[in-house]
């Protein structure tokens, strides 16, 4: 929000015949107040004596994204940051993670203060390249969730190691020439409000990276890096037109072109039509399951009695109406998903069934049908990192299953 408004605040000031000292100036009306706001070429002839710096708001949102990082993804690298059958142990996804933050800033910085610095439009593909690179290698070690929220950390390192490193400096060395009564040096000021407006392009994408965990079609994908650079690519278009604006409204095709653009990935990232899926059209003859491993129970619980809904007495009774063919579509949820869906989970990784969603009962399974098509089936994100080792010939028996009407009885 800070981005948006300074950089709104820079495009609009009036710079028509300024007062001496000034750059602009700018008149506002919101909540009831009016609000007069200037803008000093460099500096006012002494400082006030309150002076508000724009900087917690970064680095607290940069901290409290760790801290998530560390409790989702770090803390049990097998559940949420490792891709299913990755070879890599725990720590080194840590490490290739955390390692990746500094990396990527140390790229970015270099890349910012070499000669592509003053060629911008060169420098923000060069980058572009590199970031989606980046997404392409994650999402060959991590799952589709852990490549998408490292993508975002490394912007986000980015951005507040602009405020951090640049910015920040550069309005201490402003503060400082004006309490020594010497001229401010303009350089500084102007490298902290170039990194300030390429944080304010990074804002989108990071924003929907901060939120991507609810769309599973996008993370979810094959091709979830390629998506992932197509939403990028729209979300600066968006902001390019804001930024230049005000200036001419050359820029305005990018709106239309930006709003084309999320509909057709919106439409390409859909879950496919059962009915143009043939190949689950047929469920598999034979069903070899599995033994569930013991981590998935927390190696206390049996798989027979994982395998149990949590009200004994009643499901078996309702499965028993079910008929044949959902008699195994039951068997597989029960020994694959129930682990965690159900009203008492015995993975000890979760206390309550995530999402709020329950899969003890034929009926509640018909329910939730649809997010069993998007999650196990479509995008095959669930069970997470695969940790009850669901097999593709079960999958496709439940596809096939819910293509044919998902009935139960």
């Amino acid at each position: 929000g800070a981005s948006f408004y300074f950089v709104w605040l820079e495009n609009n000031l009036n710079r028509v015949n300024p007062k001496t000292g000034l750059a602009g100036d700018l008149w506002a009306i919101h909540g009831g107040g009016i609000y007069h706001l200037e803008k000093y070429k460099l500096a006012p002839p002494s400082m006030p004596d309150n002076l508000h710096w724009f900087k917690w708001e970064a680095y607290f949102t940069w901290m409290s994204g760790i801290a998530l990082l560390c409790v989702v993804f770090y803390s049990n690298p097998t559940l949420y940051l490792l891709a299913p059958g990755s070879t890599l142990s725990g720590p080194e996804g840590v490490a290739i993670g955390l390692g990746s933050l500094f990396v990527g800033w140390f790229i970015y910085s270099f890349l910012c203060d070499s000669a592509l610095g003053k060629r911008p439009a060169l420098l923000g593909f060069i980058l572009f390249v590199l970031i989606i690179g980046a997404a392409y290698g994650f999402s060959k070690v991590f799952s589709g969730r852990g490549a998408y929220l490292h993508v975002g950390a490394i912007i986000g390192t980015i951005m507040v190691g602009n405020v951090f490193r640049i910015i920040m400096p550069a309005q201490r060395a402003l503060v400082a020439a004006i309490a020594e009564n010497r001229t401010p040096d303009p350089a500084l000021p102007a490298k902290g409000l170039l990194r300030s407006r390429h944080n304010n392009y990074f804002t989108l994408p990071v924003l929907f990276i901060m939120i991507s965990n609810h769309f599973p079609s996008t993370y979810g994908s094959q091709y979830n890096w390629l998506i992932l650079a197509g939403i990028a690519v729209l979300a600066v278009l968006v902001r390019h037109y804001f930024n230049t604006r005000h200036d001419s409204h050359k820029f305005a095709w990018t709106l239309p072109v930006a709003a084309v653009g999320m509909i057709c990935l919106a439409y390409v990232t859909g879950p496919m039509p059962m009915s143009n899926a043939p190949e689950v059209a047929k469920a598999p003859a034979k069903i070899e399951y599995q033994p569930l491993p013991e981590t998935a129970l927390g190696g206390g619980a049996k798989p027979a009695e994982a395998a149990q809904p949590a009200e004994p007495a009643s499901a078996p009774a309702q499965a028993s109406n079910a008929g044949p063919g959902f008699d195994k579509v039951h068997h597989v949820i029960q020994e694959r998903c129930t682990v965690c869906h159900s009203s008492k989970p015995t993975s000890p990784l979760f206390s309550a069934a995530p999402a709020g969603v329950i899969l003890d009962t034929p009926e509640q399974i018909r329910q939730n049908a649809a997010r069993i098509q998007a999650q196990a089936i479509t995008t095959q994100i669930m069970p997470l990192g695969n940790i009850t080792q669901m097999t593709q010939q079960e999958r496709d028996l439940i596809g096939a299953w819910i293509a044919q009407g998902a009935q139960t009885n």
